[in-house]
Protein backbone atom coordinates (compact mmCIF):
# COMPACT_ATOMS: atom_id res chain seq x y z
CA UNK A 1 0.00 0.00 0.00
CA UNK A 2 2.78 2.65 1.05
CA UNK A 3 4.74 1.66 -2.23
CA UNK A 4 1.83 1.73 -4.58
CA UNK A 5 0.77 4.88 -2.43
CA UNK A 6 4.79 6.64 -2.86
CA UNK A 7 4.76 5.25 -6.70
CA UNK A 8 1.54 7.15 -7.89
CA UNK A 9 2.53 10.51 -5.89
CA UNK A 10 5.81 10.64 -7.42
CA UNK A 11 4.89 9.64 -11.19
CA UNK A 12 1.95 11.89 -11.11
CA UNK A 13 4.29 14.72 -9.93
CA UNK A 14 6.63 14.22 -12.88
CA UNK A 15 3.47 15.38 -15.21
CA UNK A 16 3.71 18.47 -13.15
CA UNK A 17 4.70 21.81 -15.16
CA UNK A 18 4.58 25.64 -13.70
CA UNK A 19 1.55 26.56 -12.33
CA UNK A 20 -0.25 23.31 -13.03
CA UNK A 21 -1.15 22.20 -9.61
CA UNK A 22 -4.74 23.42 -9.20
CA UNK A 23 -7.71 21.65 -8.91
CA UNK A 24 -7.96 19.87 -12.13
CA UNK A 25 -4.84 18.07 -10.88
CA UNK A 26 -5.68 17.52 -7.70
CA UNK A 27 -8.69 15.79 -8.78
CA UNK A 28 -7.24 13.41 -11.43
CA UNK A 29 -4.57 12.56 -8.61
CA UNK A 30 -7.30 11.44 -6.44
CA UNK A 31 -8.93 9.94 -8.64
CA UNK A 32 -5.36 7.68 -9.34
CA UNK A 33 -4.37 6.68 -6.00
CA UNK A 34 -7.81 6.11 -4.59
CA UNK A 35 -8.34 3.60 -7.71
CA UNK A 36 -4.99 2.52 -7.49
CA UNK A 37 -4.89 1.35 -3.57
CA UNK A 38 -8.25 -0.05 -4.30
CA UNK A 39 -6.77 -2.39 -6.80
CA UNK A 40 -3.81 -3.05 -4.77
CA UNK A 41 -5.94 -4.43 -2.34
CA UNK A 42 -7.86 -6.58 -5.14
CA UNK A 43 -4.76 -7.77 -6.17
CA UNK A 44 -2.94 -8.60 -2.73
CA UNK A 45 -5.92 -10.66 -2.13
CA UNK A 46 -6.11 -12.96 -4.95
CA UNK A 47 -2.56 -13.91 -4.52
CA UNK A 48 -3.27 -14.53 -0.77
CA UNK A 49 -6.76 -16.76 -1.23
CA UNK A 50 -4.89 -19.20 -3.79
CA UNK A 51 -2.05 -18.91 -1.49
CA UNK A 52 -3.42 -20.27 2.01
CA UNK A 53 -1.70 -23.21 2.43
CA UNK A 54 2.27 -21.81 1.28
CA UNK A 55 1.61 -19.38 3.32
CA UNK A 56 0.94 -21.45 6.48
CA UNK A 57 4.35 -22.31 6.44
CA UNK A 58 5.65 -18.55 4.85
CA UNK A 59 3.76 -16.25 6.44
CA UNK A 60 1.34 -17.83 8.92
CA UNK A 61 0.48 -13.89 10.59
CA UNK A 62 -1.29 -13.56 7.44
CA UNK A 63 -5.42 -13.08 7.99
CA UNK A 64 -6.41 -16.20 5.87
CA UNK A 65 -3.66 -18.38 6.72
CA UNK A 66 -4.15 -17.43 10.27
CA UNK A 67 -7.79 -18.10 9.95
CA UNK A 68 -8.65 -14.42 11.17
CA UNK A 69 -10.72 -13.95 7.70
CA UNK A 70 -12.75 -16.96 6.08
CA UNK A 71 -12.26 -17.45 2.31
CA UNK A 72 -15.76 -16.03 1.55
CA UNK A 73 -15.00 -13.23 3.50
CA UNK A 74 -11.62 -12.63 1.92
CA UNK A 75 -13.17 -12.98 -1.98
CA UNK A 76 -16.19 -10.55 -1.06
CA UNK A 77 -13.18 -7.83 -0.14
CA UNK A 78 -10.89 -9.14 -3.13
CA UNK A 79 -14.61 -8.13 -5.53
CA UNK A 80 -15.48 -5.13 -3.95
CA UNK A 81 -11.85 -3.40 -4.35
CA UNK A 82 -11.68 -4.56 -7.71
CA UNK A 83 -15.30 -3.38 -8.45
CA UNK A 84 -14.82 0.04 -6.85
CA UNK A 85 -11.34 0.69 -8.60
CA UNK A 86 -12.74 0.29 -11.69
CA UNK A 87 -15.48 2.25 -11.19
CA UNK A 88 -13.49 4.89 -10.46
CA UNK A 89 -11.68 4.41 -13.38
CA UNK A 90 -14.79 4.08 -15.67
CA UNK A 91 -16.51 7.73 -13.64
CA UNK A 92 -12.97 9.33 -14.45
CA UNK A 93 -13.25 9.25 -18.05
CA UNK A 94 -9.60 8.20 -18.44
CA UNK A 95 -8.43 5.48 -20.89
CA UNK A 96 -5.22 5.90 -19.48
CA UNK A 97 -6.08 5.32 -15.73
CA UNK A 98 -9.09 2.47 -16.73
CA UNK A 99 -6.28 0.90 -18.94
CA UNK A 100 -3.76 0.90 -16.31
CA UNK A 101 -6.05 -0.91 -13.53
CA UNK A 102 -7.07 -3.06 -15.74
CA UNK A 103 -4.27 -4.81 -17.09
CA UNK A 104 -3.13 -4.91 -13.47
CA UNK A 105 -6.20 -7.11 -12.49
CA UNK A 106 -5.47 -8.88 -15.47
CA UNK A 107 -1.81 -9.79 -14.56
CA UNK A 108 -2.50 -9.93 -11.23
CA UNK A 109 -5.36 -12.66 -11.84
CA UNK A 110 -2.57 -14.84 -14.47
CA UNK A 111 0.06 -14.74 -11.71
CA UNK A 112 -2.06 -16.12 -8.88
CA UNK A 113 -4.93 -18.09 -10.13
CA UNK A 114 -4.42 -21.67 -10.01
CA UNK A 115 -6.21 -22.52 -13.26
CA UNK A 116 -4.88 -23.66 -16.36
CA UNK A 117 -2.67 -21.80 -18.41
CA UNK A 118 -2.44 -19.69 -15.76
CA UNK A 119 -0.46 -19.13 -11.80
CA UNK A 120 2.19 -17.48 -13.72
CA UNK A 121 4.12 -17.27 -10.43
CA UNK A 122 5.19 -21.33 -10.89
CA UNK A 123 7.54 -19.14 -13.31
CA UNK A 124 10.25 -17.07 -12.46
CA UNK A 125 10.17 -15.50 -15.45
CA UNK A 126 6.72 -14.69 -16.01
CA UNK A 127 6.28 -13.80 -12.52
CA UNK A 128 9.13 -11.14 -12.93
CA UNK A 129 7.19 -9.99 -15.84
CA UNK A 130 4.02 -10.25 -13.80
CA UNK A 131 5.29 -8.08 -10.97
CA UNK A 132 7.57 -5.88 -13.97
CA UNK A 133 4.74 -4.96 -15.39
CA UNK A 134 2.38 -3.72 -12.32
CA UNK A 135 5.45 -1.50 -11.34
CA UNK A 136 7.18 -0.45 -14.42
CA UNK A 137 6.36 -1.70 -18.00
CA UNK A 138 4.42 -3.70 -20.23
CA UNK A 139 6.04 -3.65 -23.68
CA UNK A 140 3.19 -1.94 -26.30
CA UNK A 141 2.73 2.30 -25.28
CA UNK A 142 -1.33 1.41 -26.53
CA UNK A 143 -4.43 1.75 -24.11
CA UNK A 144 -5.27 -2.25 -25.52
CA UNK A 145 -4.55 -4.45 -23.03
CA UNK A 146 -3.88 -8.39 -24.35
CA UNK A 147 -3.41 -10.98 -21.60
CA UNK A 148 -1.30 -13.13 -23.94
CA UNK A 149 1.19 -10.60 -23.87
CA UNK A 150 2.60 -10.20 -20.61
CA UNK A 151 4.69 -6.81 -21.71
CA UNK A 152 1.96 -4.70 -22.84
CA UNK A 153 1.25 -1.26 -20.81
CA UNK A 154 3.51 0.72 -19.03
CA UNK A 155 1.48 1.20 -15.56
CA UNK A 156 3.30 3.82 -14.68
CA UNK A 157 2.86 5.74 -18.07
CA UNK A 158 -0.64 4.99 -17.66
CA UNK A 159 -1.07 6.99 -14.26
CA UNK A 160 1.25 9.70 -15.93
CA UNK A 161 -0.26 9.61 -19.11
CA UNK A 162 -3.67 10.08 -17.11
CA UNK A 163 -2.16 13.16 -15.10
CA UNK A 164 -1.64 14.90 -18.82
CA UNK A 165 -4.44 14.28 -20.28
CA UNK A 166 -6.62 15.68 -17.06
CA UNK A 167 -3.78 19.07 -17.19
CA UNK A 168 -4.94 19.86 -20.82
CA UNK A 169 -2.62 17.81 -23.10
CA UNK A 170 -4.07 17.20 -26.49
CA UNK A 171 -2.40 13.48 -26.54
CA UNK A 172 0.11 11.64 -23.76
CA UNK A 173 4.15 12.58 -24.30
CA UNK A 174 6.89 10.95 -22.92
CA UNK A 175 9.85 12.68 -20.84
CA UNK A 176 13.24 12.74 -20.25
CA UNK A 177 12.36 12.11 -16.68
CA UNK A 178 9.15 9.60 -17.01
CA UNK A 179 11.35 7.70 -19.63
CA UNK A 180 14.32 6.93 -17.04
CA UNK A 181 11.94 6.65 -14.22
CA UNK A 182 10.40 3.72 -16.18
CA UNK A 183 13.44 2.05 -16.84
CA UNK A 184 14.66 2.29 -13.63
CA UNK A 185 11.85 0.90 -12.18
CA UNK A 186 11.80 -1.78 -14.44
CA UNK A 187 14.85 -3.26 -13.53
CA UNK A 188 13.85 -2.72 -9.77
CA UNK A 189 11.23 -4.57 -9.97
CA UNK A 190 12.63 -7.40 -11.49
CA UNK A 191 14.43 -7.31 -8.21
CA UNK A 192 11.20 -7.46 -5.86
CA UNK A 193 9.94 -10.21 -8.34
CA UNK A 194 13.24 -12.13 -7.55
CA UNK A 195 13.66 -11.01 -4.25
CA UNK A 196 10.73 -11.81 -2.60
CA UNK A 197 11.15 -15.40 -3.37
CA UNK A 198 14.14 -16.27 -1.45
CA UNK A 199 13.06 -16.40 2.38
CA UNK A 200 10.21 -18.39 0.88
CA UNK A 201 12.85 -21.23 -0.69
CA UNK A 202 10.93 -23.86 1.73
CA UNK A 203 7.54 -23.34 1.76
CA UNK A 204 7.46 -22.96 -2.14
CA UNK A 205 9.50 -25.81 -2.61
CA UNK A 206 7.18 -28.30 -0.41
CA UNK A 207 4.01 -26.56 -2.54
CA UNK A 208 5.77 -27.78 -6.24
CA UNK A 209 6.27 -24.24 -6.56
CA UNK A 210 9.62 -24.21 -8.56
CA UNK A 211 11.02 -20.27 -8.49
CA UNK A 212 14.26 -19.35 -9.37
CA UNK A 213 15.54 -19.34 -5.64
CA UNK A 214 14.48 -23.17 -5.12
CA UNK A 215 16.22 -23.65 -8.45
CA UNK A 216 19.70 -21.92 -7.77
CA UNK A 217 19.62 -21.73 -4.40
CA UNK A 218 19.26 -17.80 -2.09
CA UNK A 219 22.81 -17.00 -2.23
CA UNK A 220 23.09 -16.81 -5.97
CA UNK A 221 19.95 -15.26 -6.58
CA UNK A 222 20.23 -12.70 -3.21
CA UNK A 223 23.76 -11.36 -5.45
CA UNK A 224 22.30 -11.37 -9.01
CA UNK A 225 19.16 -8.80 -7.54
CA UNK A 226 22.14 -6.65 -5.15
CA UNK A 227 24.25 -6.77 -8.92
CA UNK A 228 21.49 -5.54 -10.90
CA UNK A 229 20.08 -2.84 -7.89
CA UNK A 230 23.62 -1.28 -7.80
CA UNK A 231 24.04 -1.00 -12.32
CA UNK A 232 20.21 0.70 -12.01
CA UNK A 233 21.73 3.26 -9.25
CA UNK A 234 25.28 3.78 -11.93
CA UNK A 235 22.33 4.43 -14.84
CA UNK A 236 21.30 6.92 -12.35
CA UNK A 237 24.15 8.85 -12.22
CA UNK A 238 24.76 8.81 -15.95
CA UNK A 239 21.40 10.30 -16.32
CA UNK A 240 21.66 12.81 -13.73
CA UNK A 241 25.09 13.89 -14.98
CA UNK A 242 23.45 15.06 -18.37
CA UNK A 243 20.49 17.35 -17.03
CA UNK A 244 21.02 21.45 -17.42
CA UNK A 245 20.23 22.17 -14.11
CA UNK A 246 23.38 22.32 -11.77
CA UNK A 247 21.11 21.55 -8.71
CA UNK A 248 19.51 18.64 -10.39
CA UNK A 249 23.19 17.07 -11.26
CA UNK A 250 24.44 17.58 -8.11
CA UNK A 251 20.86 16.30 -5.99
CA UNK A 252 20.68 12.93 -7.87
CA UNK A 253 24.55 11.65 -8.34
CA UNK A 254 25.06 12.47 -4.58
CA UNK A 255 21.56 10.77 -3.53
CA UNK A 256 22.46 7.49 -5.65
CA UNK A 257 25.53 7.29 -4.99
CA UNK A 258 24.95 7.42 -1.00
CA UNK A 259 22.05 4.29 -1.81
CA UNK A 260 24.63 2.23 -4.18
CA UNK A 261 26.92 2.43 -0.98
CA UNK A 262 24.60 2.07 1.48
CA UNK A 263 22.79 -1.39 -0.53
CA UNK A 264 26.42 -3.01 -0.59
CA UNK A 265 27.18 -2.32 3.21
CA UNK A 266 23.93 -3.67 3.61
CA UNK A 267 24.20 -6.79 1.90
CA UNK A 268 27.33 -7.29 2.60
CA UNK A 269 26.12 -7.77 6.59
CA UNK A 270 23.26 -10.18 5.54
CA UNK A 271 23.33 -13.84 7.07
CA UNK A 272 22.52 -15.36 3.49
CA UNK A 273 21.65 -18.77 5.55
CA UNK A 274 19.09 -17.12 7.78
CA UNK A 275 15.52 -17.01 6.18
CA UNK A 276 14.96 -13.58 8.42
CA UNK A 277 18.22 -11.92 7.92
CA UNK A 278 17.35 -12.45 4.84
CA UNK A 279 13.69 -10.65 5.28
CA UNK A 280 15.29 -7.84 6.64
CA UNK A 281 17.03 -7.30 3.71
CA UNK A 282 14.41 -7.56 1.20
CA UNK A 283 12.54 -4.98 3.13
CA UNK A 284 15.89 -2.78 3.33
CA UNK A 285 15.20 -2.81 -0.46
CA UNK A 286 11.51 -1.96 -0.19
CA UNK A 287 12.83 1.70 1.43
CA UNK A 288 15.29 2.09 -1.65
CA UNK A 289 12.18 1.50 -3.55
CA UNK A 290 10.17 4.27 -1.73
CA UNK A 291 13.41 6.36 -1.51
CA UNK A 292 13.54 6.11 -5.24
CA UNK A 293 10.28 7.50 -5.85
CA UNK A 294 11.43 10.90 -3.60
CA UNK A 295 14.26 10.79 -5.93
CA UNK A 296 12.39 10.85 -9.04
CA UNK A 297 11.20 14.47 -9.07
CA UNK A 298 14.36 15.99 -9.05
CA UNK A 299 15.31 15.05 -12.15
CA UNK A 300 15.26 17.53 -14.85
Amino acid sequence: MLGTAVSVTSVSALALGPGQLGAPALVAFAQAIVAALLMNISIVGINQLYDIEIDRINKPYLPLAAGDFSVATGWALVVATGAASLAIGAASGSLPLLATLGGSLLLGLAYSTDLPLLRWKRSPVLAAACILAVRAVLVQLGLFIRMQLALAVLVQLGFFFHMQLALGSAAPAITRPIAFATAFMLLFSVVIALFKDIPDVAGDSKAGVRTLSVRLGPPRVFWACIAILEAAYAGAILVGLQSNLLWSRVATTVAHLALGTLLLWRARRTDLTSPKEISRCYMFTWGLFYAEYLLLPLFR
